[in-house]
């Protein structure tokens, strides 16, 4: 059973993974053009889109039946989970198939959070299922549903090419100019030291 303290939270995230997956079905449609096509940038942008769909779909999901009255969450929980695991076990299939698993890092470490998440899923379903009147499992199942919108929302963010900047890109960024600066800096002193006074 779902403790009644906690079935609003589920109200709430139910209204907010519909307006999501809303917001994802508009901003697929504006960059349904990169999507097209058998390019491996297409392929990268459908699984950018679908990891997005996937998380929005398992909030919802487990969300709705949350609220259905007698023991319904722990196997919607369950079963969202293992589809959840399919597709990205699918995603991670079709990167080794193009040789962008390493090219594709950032990509990768996506799926590889969401199929933490689910695998975490399965395993507190199973136990709700198990032991429906614990409510620990409920409140876990309820984090990792905030977890599938955070997911969600830097999926869908990617996929319609919001600007990245991160700490280790930035950190990067500045050890890559500061070694250039080093290295163009003999240079030119070495060219103004053979000009010497005519």
């Amino acid at each position: 059973m779902v403790p009644e303290n906690i079935r609003d939270f589920f109200l709430g995230s139910a209204g907010v993974a519909g307006a999501l997956i809303g917001l994802l079905f508009v901003a697929m449609s504006i960059t349904a053009g990169q999507m097209a096509g058998e390019t491996v940038r297409a392929q990268v942008h459908r699984i950018r889109a679908l990891a997005a769909l996937t998380a929005f779909t398992n909030a919802l999901a487990v969300s709705l039946f949350a609220l259905v009255p007698g023991h319904k969450i722990g196997p919607a929980a369950l079963s969202v989970a293992a589809g959840g695991i399919l597709f990205v076990a699918a995603s991670l299939l079709s990167l080794h198939r193009l040789g962008l698993v390493r090219s594709a890092m950032r990509d990768s470490l996506f799926l590889l959070s969401l199929v933490i998440t689910f695998v975490i899923q399965l395993v507190q379903a199973a136990q709700i299922i198990a032991q429906p009147a614990n409510p620990g499992t409920v409140n876990a199942i309820a984090i990792l549903v905030i977890i599938c919108f955070l997911i969600g929302i830097a999926r869908a963010w990617e996929l319609i090419g919001g600007p990245s900047i991160g700490i280790g890109h930035e950190l990067t960024a500045l050890v890559r100019h500061r070694a250039h600066d080093a290295h163009d800096a003999p240079s030119s002193a070495d060219g103004d030291s053979s000009a010497g006074p005519g």
